[in-house]
Protein backbone atom coordinates (compact mmCIF):
# COMPACT_ATOMS: atom_id res chain seq x y z
CA UNK A 1 0.00 0.00 0.00
CA UNK A 2 1.37 3.41 -0.90
CA UNK A 3 -0.28 6.79 0.82
CA UNK A 4 0.82 9.74 -1.43
CA UNK A 5 -0.70 13.10 -2.11
CA UNK A 6 -4.10 13.19 -4.46
CA UNK A 7 -3.93 14.93 -7.90
CA UNK A 8 -7.02 15.89 -9.95
CA UNK A 9 -6.60 12.80 -11.68
CA UNK A 10 -7.59 10.84 -8.82
CA UNK A 11 -10.98 12.98 -8.39
CA UNK A 12 -13.45 10.56 -10.04
CA UNK A 13 -12.31 7.21 -8.00
CA UNK A 14 -11.85 9.12 -4.98
CA UNK A 15 -15.60 10.62 -5.29
CA UNK A 16 -16.45 6.79 -6.27
CA UNK A 17 -14.70 5.89 -3.03
CA UNK A 18 -16.50 9.24 -0.76
CA UNK A 19 -20.06 8.20 -2.10
CA UNK A 20 -19.56 4.27 -1.47
CA UNK A 21 -18.27 4.45 2.04
CA UNK A 22 -21.00 7.16 3.52
CA UNK A 23 -23.77 5.10 1.66
CA UNK A 24 -22.51 2.21 3.55
CA UNK A 25 -21.27 3.36 6.74
CA UNK A 26 -23.91 6.29 7.21
CA UNK A 27 -27.02 4.47 8.30
CA UNK A 28 -28.59 7.47 10.06
CA UNK A 29 -28.39 10.00 6.72
CA UNK A 30 -30.51 10.55 4.00
CA UNK A 31 -28.50 8.07 1.22
CA UNK A 32 -30.94 9.39 -1.84
CA UNK A 33 -29.27 13.19 -0.49
CA UNK A 34 -25.59 11.42 -1.41
CA UNK A 35 -24.15 12.48 -4.67
CA UNK A 36 -20.86 11.92 -6.34
CA UNK A 37 -20.29 15.86 -6.57
CA UNK A 38 -20.77 15.96 -2.54
CA UNK A 39 -16.60 14.65 -2.45
CA UNK A 40 -15.88 18.37 -4.89
CA UNK A 41 -17.79 20.56 -2.58
CA UNK A 42 -16.43 19.17 1.07
CA UNK A 43 -12.60 19.13 -0.35
CA UNK A 44 -12.48 22.48 -1.33
CA UNK A 45 -8.96 23.96 -0.20
CA UNK A 46 -8.27 21.46 1.39
CA UNK A 47 -4.95 18.62 1.28
CA UNK A 48 -5.77 14.98 -0.29
CA UNK A 49 -3.73 12.35 0.71
CA UNK A 50 -5.08 8.64 -1.00
CA UNK A 51 -3.99 5.02 0.09
CA UNK A 52 -3.37 2.62 -3.18
CA UNK A 53 -2.72 -0.79 -4.16
CA UNK A 54 -1.98 -1.80 -7.72
CA UNK A 55 -3.35 1.63 -8.85
CA UNK A 56 -6.46 1.23 -7.06
CA UNK A 57 -7.89 4.01 -4.75
CA UNK A 58 -8.23 2.02 -0.87
CA UNK A 59 -9.43 5.20 0.78
CA UNK A 60 -8.50 9.02 1.81
CA UNK A 61 -7.97 11.80 4.25
CA UNK A 62 -9.03 15.32 3.26
CA UNK A 63 -6.86 17.98 5.87
CA UNK A 64 -7.74 21.29 6.41
CA UNK A 65 -4.21 22.25 7.36
CA UNK A 66 -4.40 25.94 8.60
CA UNK A 67 -6.14 24.22 11.40
CA UNK A 68 -4.55 21.03 11.79
CA UNK A 69 -7.89 19.26 11.23
CA UNK A 70 -8.68 16.38 9.54
CA UNK A 71 -12.16 17.36 8.03
CA UNK A 72 -12.71 13.48 6.29
CA UNK A 73 -11.26 10.41 6.15
CA UNK A 74 -13.09 7.62 4.14
CA UNK A 75 -12.17 4.04 3.48
CA UNK A 76 -13.36 1.77 0.53
CA UNK A 77 -15.88 -0.81 2.10
CA UNK A 78 -14.32 -3.58 0.09
CA UNK A 79 -11.54 -2.74 1.99
CA UNK A 80 -12.98 -1.61 5.73
CA UNK A 81 -10.86 -2.96 8.59
CA UNK A 82 -7.70 -3.80 6.51
CA UNK A 83 -5.44 -0.85 7.82
CA UNK A 84 -5.72 1.50 4.88
CA UNK A 85 -7.94 3.75 7.85
CA UNK A 86 -4.81 3.58 10.44
CA UNK A 87 -2.08 4.54 7.64
CA UNK A 88 -4.02 7.14 6.51
CA UNK A 89 -4.71 8.48 9.68
CA UNK A 90 -0.80 8.33 10.80
CA UNK A 91 0.00 10.14 7.27
CA UNK A 92 -2.33 12.44 8.28
CA UNK A 93 -1.53 13.17 11.70
CA UNK A 94 2.65 13.40 10.87
CA UNK A 95 1.48 16.71 8.43
CA UNK A 96 -0.44 18.30 10.67
CA UNK A 97 0.94 20.08 14.06
CA UNK A 98 -0.25 19.18 17.38
CA UNK A 99 -3.08 19.20 19.15
CA UNK A 100 -4.42 17.66 15.63
CA UNK A 101 -8.12 17.98 15.47
CA UNK A 102 -11.37 16.18 13.47
CA UNK A 103 -15.26 16.47 14.33
CA UNK A 104 -16.75 12.47 14.30
CA UNK A 105 -20.60 12.00 14.24
CA UNK A 106 -22.22 10.77 17.80
CA UNK A 107 -23.94 8.24 15.73
CA UNK A 108 -20.51 6.52 13.93
CA UNK A 109 -19.48 4.63 16.51
CA UNK A 110 -17.35 2.46 14.62
CA UNK A 111 -15.49 5.43 13.58
CA UNK A 112 -15.02 6.77 17.18
CA UNK A 113 -13.95 3.47 18.31
CA UNK A 114 -11.31 3.04 15.86
CA UNK A 115 -10.04 7.10 16.31
CA UNK A 116 -9.90 6.02 19.80
CA UNK A 117 -8.07 2.82 19.64
CA UNK A 118 -5.39 5.32 17.70
CA UNK A 119 -4.71 7.76 20.03
CA UNK A 120 -7.66 10.26 19.92
CA UNK A 121 -9.05 11.58 22.80
CA UNK A 122 -12.88 12.67 23.25
CA UNK A 123 -12.56 16.65 24.44
CA UNK A 124 -16.37 17.77 23.68
CA UNK A 125 -19.67 16.76 22.18
CA UNK A 126 -21.11 19.51 20.07
CA UNK A 127 -24.27 19.65 17.92
CA UNK A 128 -24.97 21.11 14.78
CA UNK A 129 -28.05 21.05 12.53
CA UNK A 130 -29.34 18.67 14.60
CA UNK A 131 -26.85 16.38 14.48
CA UNK A 132 -24.34 15.51 17.25
CA UNK A 133 -20.56 14.94 16.98
CA UNK A 134 -17.86 14.48 19.20
CA UNK A 135 -14.62 16.86 18.38
CA UNK A 136 -11.49 14.77 18.89
CA UNK A 137 -8.07 15.69 19.82
CA UNK A 138 -4.43 14.06 19.26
Amino acid sequence: MQIRQANQSDYPELRNVFLASRRQSFYWANQEGMALEDFDKQTADEYIILAEDDGRILGFSSLYLPDDFIHLLFVHPEVSGQGVGKELLSASIEKMNRPARLKCVSENHKALKFYEKNGWKKVVEEEKDGEKYWVMEY
